[in-house]
């Protein structure tokens, strides 16, 4: 990836962040395709969890090591929860980490956030963005995804913006000011524990 692909995909977020989103318009593919909408679970789910979060975000990483999977073979893979996973991107490594989650296809997409917040402190605290490319690239090895294909994704800018854009439309309507937030069944909520996340759940599946 070369100096100038990275400084591109930083123009993006400087861009997206210094205009309101109405600027751009609610364009049909916002409203018309899914593709962009990463979603677990059985789609007619009594409970629906969206989560916003940044692969930057500390507090995310936590969530999805200790939360996340409990909540996924308790709730998730039994048909009781469906889950939403939406990107929040305070930096440009997010972005980029979320062009590597969906790179090629869809389908090692949730794969791939697992990865990359257990190896977080690894790639984010590399000591350049050289550095931090390789351990990206190193990421996407480890789900199957070659190097020429990896840094394809990387310099997909018209991906790059699609997401921005994305993120900017479900941020400003869902108004979301941190990470990791979740809507449970439309309602908003900040940082959650475990204990939170389950007895908020029980309570909406105990009234059904």
């Amino acid at each position: 990836m070369t100096k100038s692909n990275l400084l591109i995909i930083k123009l993006i977020l400087v861009i997206f962040y210094s205009l309101p989103f109405s600027a751009y318009g609610e364009s049909d593919y916002l409203i018309k395709n899914n593709f962009l909408e990463m979603e677990k679970g059985s789609k007619d789910a009594p409970v629906t969890i969206v989560e916003y979060a940044s692969f930057t975000c500390p507090h995310c990483a936590s969530f999805h090591k200790d939360v996340f999977k409990k909540i996924e073979k308790e709730y998730i893979e039994k048909g009781y929860v469906k889950f939403i996973y939406r990107e929040i991107y305070f930096d440009a490594p997010g972005l980029w980490a979320g062009l590597i989650a969906r790179c090629n296809d869809n389908s090692r997409y949730f794969g791939i956030i697992n990865l990359l917040y257990e190896k977080q402190e690894l790639w984010t605290m590399a000591n350049s963005e050289k550095e931090m490319i390789e351990q990206l690239l190193s990421i996407a090895k480890q789900a199957g995804i070659e190097k020429k294909d990896a840094l394809s994704c990387l310099n997909n800018k018209d991906k790059a913006l699609e997401l921005v854009e994305f993120m900017k439309y479900n941020v400003e309507n869902d108004n979301i000011t941190s990470t990791p937030s979740f809507i449970i069944n439309g309602e908003l909520f900040s940082n959650m524990s475990y204990t939170d996340l389950k007895e908020k759940i029980d309570l909406i599946l105990s009234n059904i």
